[in-house]
């Protein structure tokens, strides 16, 4: 009977069989099967298109059996390489320039990237990663990003490598893009992935930020006392009088063009809304000049009558001759006697005690005046007055 084969293509020699030769047909099988089962290298070589191995019964040496294969040559793109349908371990060592993938004719596939290695495992219908766990591992250098690490032996450096944020505060985070789903308002986010347009945000404590819309042309955000909505505006009672600084009336309003032109406005304390006045504002308030005459065409009286104290009336006095005696009359001749002479004296002050009055009289007269210009021209602010419609 002819022998058999293994999956690995060991040949199995049948009872009897290889009288005189079996030693070297076993000699093969360990030498050279079983060795490139378990520590075999062979070189695969792609040229511009994908790879298939096959394995033919024979225990001599053949690349599908041997566990670790070298990728190489000129692939123009990702290829494929298609193993044999049996439960092996590869060490896949590619060394293109291009993503391989390994594979059986269908099943699962395991794509080994250019200038990597790895353990695949081919279960006969599958091709699996042949390592899922690592209890340690110590890399000479930092795996590169492309290789799903970080690229860098520090954490400050890893964040810059894969452009990511430190955790807590900090200023590494100057924008937010691909989330999908929104932060919550405990996060500082609004809870919510979209509001209505032209809406007005309202909070609601630590639930969903809510909007209020616009509504109808004119409404205005109002309270009621819980929430806020979109209701119409109160707006005025028809005929309600306002001034309004331009020359127009705004919508809802008609200008007054009758009443008030040219007036001024004065604060009441009592009931509003009264006239009065002839003189237009401009007019009175302007610059007027200082001059006239004033006619007097008669004046006439007299002054009462006066009683002036001798202490009111100017001090005076009287002036007489003084008769001087000097000695007797003896042995005077008549006419001239000894010793007698004269002088001046003034008598003692005094007033005179008696009233008086003055009269007085005047027919007519004119006279004239002039002064400095009194500049009333205040600025002043052209309102219109408008009612309610």
């Amino acid at each position: 009977m002819a022998s058999t084969y293994s999956d690995l293509k060991i040949e199995l020699i049948t009872t009897g069989e290889q009288s005189g030769t079996w030693g070297t047909t076993t000699n093969t099988n360990l030498g050279t099967a079983l060795e490139e089962a378990i520590t075999g290298s062979a070189d695969v070589t792609f040229s511009s298109g994908n790879v298939t191995l096959t394995l033919t019964n024979s225990n001599a040496t053949q690349v599908g059996r041997n566990l670790r294969l070298n990728l190489g040559g000129t692939t123009g793109g990702a290829r494929d390489l298609v193993l044999p349908a049996i439960q092996k371990l590869y060490l896949i060592n590619n060394g293109t320039a291009d993503i391989i993938t390994c594979k059986n004719a269908s099943g699962t596939t395991v794509a080994v990237p250019a200038a990597t290695s790895t353990f695949i495992y081919n279960t006969g219908t599958n091709v699996v990663d042949a390592t899922s766990y690592l209890s340690t591992l110590s890399l000479g250098s930092a795996l590169a990003v492309t290789s799903g690490g970080t690229g860098a032996t520090t954490a400050g450096a890893a964040r810059t490598a894969l452009g990511t944020a430190k955790s807590g505060a900090n200023s590494d985070i100057t924008s937010l893009t691909g989330l999908t789903t929104a932060l919550t308002v405990a996060q500082g986010g609004t809870g919510a992935a979209t509001h209505t347009a032209n809406a007005v945000l309202i909070g609601e404590g630590t639930g969903a930020i809510t909007s209020v819309s616009p509504g109808t042309t004119g409404n205005v955000l109002t309270s009621n006392g819980t929430d806020w909505t979109s209701a119409a505006s109160a707006g005025f009672d028809s005929g309600t009088r306002m001034i309004f600084a331009q020359n127009a009336a705004p919508t809802g309003w008609t200008k007054d063009t009758t009443n008030y032109n040219q007036h001024a406005m004065r604060i009441v304390t009592g009931t509003g809304g009264g006239t009065a006045g002839t003189v237009d504002f401009t007019s009175a308030f302007t610059s007027q000049a200082v001059a006239g005459s004033v006619a007097v065409t008669g004046i006439s009286g007299s002054t009462s009558a006066t009683t002036l104290s001798t202490a009111q009336i100017p001090s005076h006095t009287h002036t007489y001759d003084k008769t001087n005696f000097a000695g007797a009359f003896g042995g005077a001749k008549f006419g001239s006697p000894a010793g007698v002479s004269t002088s001046s004296a003034t008598s003692g002050s005094t007033g005179g005690g008696g009233s008086h009055d003055h009269s007085f009289s005047f027919s007519s007269g004119t006279a004239t005046f002039t002064g400095t210009a009194i500049d009333l021209a205040v600025k002043y602010l052209d309102v219109i007055t408008a009612t309610a419609d």
